[in-house]
């Protein structure tokens, strides 16, 4: 009997190594014109397209694309929310666990994908230059599996959310922080590179989508914009959520839905409308509301196919208003997790926790004169704990942690900030004192396989938003989420350890907090940030430093030779 179960277990698992494949693909970085809003512009792309490609793998299979950079700029890119499980080198960001791609040079990024099914992305991670430079990653179940917890759709079709500049978007950012103040914001929003027809000059700039009557659609949604979440909807059609950052969700059924940076939604869209043509669209869901941002609306359209386009402006959905916080939280926090194949239980013994303040600082000027042009003369800064992230120059973290250099980080990230304060008071933007901070590369230690719980607080600090926070390298369960002053004891009352959404970047409440746990089962150097792109040069993130596991199977591989030196 053990000798049969020995021959069919080996049969298995010969038959799931032979259903994984390898997946290649080349990306030339490079610039090209492209007309946009009566302009005409040059921008980076990949491979001549904007949106750049889209990677299409399925669950077990080997990734191999290699990068060649034929832009003026540095380069590196992100795989967005693949575990890169002991292929740390190829997680992406700048300084992090790599030197970026200098102009002229190449690097081949090999991972495998496991254990994830859904919609991710790639993007470029550094500089501003992800506004143009990203693309959908879709993973499909592994090749012989059941193929979606729920009915298969008739048609897939991917819809990035994207912001588009008229201005050079390394420009912006440089100005930004060169001067201490805010980044100009963009001047339209994009469904698949395209503004659509409410903006001047953009009427052959307008997505359109065909469909059949009866037949459903599965909408894998991406929000790629830089600096702003997102509120989406489709005139005359709900949406069923099946799926959150390449994690399955009990179907949510909703007029609405809100993404913030970096985060993705699989729905499924019923063609069950009367035949005619109706506009998608996407506007900002803005928490902050002091300081401008862009209150503009790109739109796609939907179309019966037996309707044909439309010779008058196809039907408007009414669109939330910009400040629309409750509609935001009820999405947000309504999701919950699909009980599904494989799905991992939430750990119930904690090993360490922390309680993370999140929000928008100032620093001095680094020059004389009259000063910066932020708030006080100073210039803008953002902080984790009161401690604002600074990047390293000389080599990444992850080739100073495996090498053993010293000097370049130092491993005493606070558990929870300097001082305790009301942290959602909307008058501390007043306390000069509190909105000061300093610069540091500091990490946090996690032990291999330990539990971490972390409890987010936003801050009123310079004003209240919601900022997203995209944690690399790992899944979390979202356990809870409100407004206000973090309370342990009545947080934990809310805490779903049953079925809680899984994601790995989380739109933290305006003014309020968040609580996640997740299992640091991944060695390596991982990055925790705010995915709104202006606040990360500004300082918001911290790093984590997961420690190598008792074998060979949970220990960090060499570096790959072809890595970028800086």
């Amino acid at each position: 009997m053990a000798r049969f179960l020995f021959v069919a277990c080996t049969l298995l698992l010969v038959s799931a190594v032979a259903r994984a494949g390898i997946v290649k693909y080349t990306f030339n970085v490079s610039e090209m014109k492209i007309r946009r809003l009566c302009q005409e512009r040059t921008i980076v792309t990949v491979n001549g397209l904007f949106p750049g490609p889209t990677i299409n793998a399925r669950e077990g299979d080997a990734v191999v694309i290699r990068v060649v950079n034929q832009s003026p700029y540095n380069m590196s890119i992100h795989w967005h929310g693949i575990f890169q499980l002991l292929s740390g080198w190829a997680d992406g960001p700048s300084y992090v666990t790599q030197c970026p791609i200098r102009p002229g040079n190449s690097y081949t990024y090999r991972f495998k994908i496991v254990g994830q099914e859904g919609t991710l992305w790639w993007h470029a991670h550094v500089s501003f230059l992800r506004a143009t430079v990203h693309g959908a990653l879709i993973i499909l179940p592994r090749a012989g599996t059941k193929a979606y917890p729920f009915p298969k759709p008739y048609r897939e079709v991917p819809i990035l959310l994207g912001e588009w500049w008229n201005a050079n978007v390394v420009d912006v950012e440089d100005e930004a922080l060169t001067t201490g103040r805010s980044a100009n914001i963009s001047d339209a929003f994009t469904i698949n590179g395209s503004p659509g027809d409410l903006y001047p000059c953009s009427s052959d700039h307008t997505f359109k989508l065909a469909v059949l009557p009866g037949k459903t659609y599965l909408l894998r949604i991406i929000n790629s914009a830089l600096n702003s979440q997102l509120f989406f909807k489709i005139a005359g059609h709900s949406l069923t959520v099946v799926a959150i950052d390449a994690a399955y969700t009990t179907p949510y059924r909703t007029e609405v839905v809100v993404l913030a940076p970096g985060q993705t939604i699989d729905a499924l869209l019923a063609a069950d409308a009367p035949p005619a043509c109706y506009y998608m669209a996407a506007n900002a869901y803005d928490s902050l509301q002091i300081v401008p941002f862009d209150n503009t609306t790109t739109t796609g359209i939907l179309y019966y196919a037996s309707a044909g386009l439309p010779s008058s402006p196809p039907v408007m959905p009414l669109m939330p208003a910009f400040n629309d916080t409750p509609t935001a939280h009820r999405f947000y926090s309504n999701l919950t997790g699909l009980l599904y194949k494989g799905t991992p239980p939430v750990p119930l013994q904690v090993d360490e926790r922390m309680f993370i303040t999140i929000g928008m600082n100032l620093v001095p000027c680094d020059h004389g004169g009259a000063g910066c042009l932020g708030p006080f003369g100073e210039k803008f800064a953002a902080s984790m704990n009161n401690v604002s992230f600074q990047l390293p120059s000389k080599m990444s973290l992850l080739q100073a942690h495996f090498s053993g250099v010293p000097g370049i980080y130092t491993l005493d990230f606070p558990d929870r900030p300097p001082a305790a304060f009301d942290y959602s008071n909307r008058e501390l933007q007043k306390n000069l004192e509190l909105l000061q901070t300093a610069k540091a590369t500091r990490v946090k230690r996690l032990k291999y396989n330990s539990t971490m719980e972390i409890a987010f607080q936003n801050t009123a600090l310079l004003g209240a938003e919601s900022h997203p926070v995209h944690l690399h390298g790992f899944n979390f369960f979202v356990l809870a989420q409100g407004f206000g002053n973090y309370d342990p004891a009545e947080a934990e009352k809310l805490f779903n350890l049953v079925h809680p959404q899984v994601r790995n970047t989380i739109a933290v409440p305006v003014a309020g907090w968040a609580v996640i746990r997740f299992v640091a089962n991944n060695p390596g150097v991982w990055v925790m940030h705010c995915h709104l792109d202006t606040h990360l040069p500004y300082g918001l993130a911290t790093v984590f430093l997961v420690e190598n596991g008792p074998t060979a199977a949970s220990t960090l591989p060499p570096p790959p030779k072809d890595l970028p030196r800086c």
